[in-house]
């Protein structure tokens, strides 16, 4: 039994969902092999053939894999699908636009958002936004499998697996890269960060984010988030949403600042190690999963525990 988990990375470094799905592919048993497709990506691939458990590394370096279209990535793990029993990826934007077309073109079902192993053919995902912990088990000859990365460890760099080109190059014609806008910012990336700090509708307007969040969060080295309805309201962008139909996170410590806990803003942080919720409403939902819950006006707590810090 052999398994490829597609590396997510930018060309320059491997991401961290990669080396979580690595420990996720690990639980499932057999030889893992990390497939890296893009172009003058040769770094990364050496940083893949560092990865605690990886046997072998396979670069497709093309321009057609520049951008990681997921047309043309699917192509390339379809060919290479007929040597592997899984077909493991990270749960993120990329590994959702590619893999369910692979799992197509392979005519198999797909299981999507793992959080646990159980064996090599049965899974935990959640389920009612995750309410509730489904356990799926697939009998397809080729299993494709999301791997949420947040719950699983990130596999050590202490590896040293053989790297081996791909000369597979396949355009399919049908999507081109146009242009990407990053978003600037002295703050950690939110689904990497290990110390988050969210607001919700409670703050009321975008300047108290700027006024009572942001300074706590740099005092913090923070990323900072911020829940559904205050990203409705316009306070904050929408990259910033944590929960269901936002970013997954699971920092170290968790701070969320007059945020009631709706459940799809649950899904999105109750994974978190350590929670802290700010609120004057202690029924709020949010108490529920808190580790720490302090009842008050967040307009009188957070200067003062901002100017302690």
């Amino acid at each position: 039994m052999t398994i490829l988990v597609y590396a997510e990375h930018d060309n320059k470094e491997l991401k961290s969902a990669t080396l979580s799905t690595v420990t996720a592919a690990s639980q499932m048993g057999g030889d893992i092999h990390v497939l890296v497709a893009g172009a003058d990506c040769q770094a990364v691939a050496e940083e893949a053939a560092k990865v605690a458990g990886v046997s072998k590394v396979l670069v497709a370096d093309n321009a057609a894999y520049a951008n990681q279209l997921a047309e043309n990535v699917t192509l390339l793990v379809k060919d290479l699908a007929g040597d592997y029993s899984h077909i493991v990826a990270p749960a993120t934007t990329t590994g959702k636009n590619f893999l369910p077309r692979v799992a197509a073109l392979l005519d198999v079902s797909m299981v999507s958002d793992i959080t646990a192993v159980v064996d090599a053919n049965t899974f935990e995902r959640p389920i009612y936004a995750g309410n509730a912990i489904a356990t799926v088990k697939s009998s397809e000859n080729v299993l494709v499998v999301s791997v949420r990365g947040t719950a699983f460890e990130p596999a050590e760099l202490t590896g040293s697996a053989s790297v081996e080109a791909v000369d597979i190059a396949e355009d399919a014609g049908k999507s081109s890269f146009v242009k990407e806008e990053l978003a600037k910012s002295d703050r950690p990336e939110l689904t990497s960060a290990n110390i988050v700090v969210s607001g919700g509708r409670a703050l009321a307007s975008g300047e108290n984010f700027t006024k009572y969040i942001e300074p706590l969060a740099d005092k913090l080295g923070a990323a900072v988030g911020a829940s559904r309805a205050a990203v409705d309201a316009g306070f904050v962008p929408n990259d910033m949403q944590v929960g269901q139909t936002g970013k997954i996170v699971a920092p170290n410590l968790y701070i969320a600042i007059g945020i009631s806990g709706a459940i799809q803003h649950l899904a999105g942080m109750k994974d978190s190690k350590t929670i802290v919720a700010i609120n004057n409403d202690p029924e709020s939902p949010i108490a529920s999963v808190a580790d720490y819950f302090l009842e008050g006006d967040l307009y009188n707590i957070v200067p003062e525990l901002t100017e302690k810090l």
